[in-house]
């Protein structure tokens, strides 16, 4: 049952993140570090990456992939969350975020990374 929940939440997240690239494209692209180029391409290939995660997360032959998937995902972006934090990023139209918050988001990449290996990778034990 947790395993379910877990496992469709995670599916549900990333469907949800991966539309919002696509809704709120501009948002993404405020926190792009400026070495990276092609910010807009960068935003909505991630979001299509996202949502195809969000789909093979809930298909249980396409399950490990996907974690897989996500680790990488996840990897690629962590870049983005350092320089939001070391440069104290804030998105225009929001309320400012404070400095602590911006640097408490790294480490929700590596539970992020747990709950995707928790769900898609491990093999649970058989006893």
């Amino acid at each position: 049952m947790i395993q379910n929940i877990l496992t469709y939440t995670l599916s549900l997240s990333f469907l949800t993140i991966g539309t919002l690239h696509f809704t709120h494209t501009d948002f993404f692209m405020q926190i792009m570090p400026p070495y990276i180029p092609y910010h807009k391409f960068c935003v909505l290939f991630s979001g299509l990456a996202e949502l195809s995660i969000g789909v093979a997360v809930a298909i249980v032959s396409l399950r490990r992939y996907a974690g897989w998937a996500i680790l990488l995902l996840l990897l690629a972006v962590f870049p983005a969350n350092i320089h939001m934090a070391v440069n104290n990023v804030q998105i225009a139209g929001l309320p400012e975020m404070p400095l602590w918050a911006l640097w408490a988001r790294l480490p929700l990449q590596f539970v992020f990374a747990y709950w995707a290996w928790y769900v898609c990778i491990r093999k649970p034990s058989t006893a």
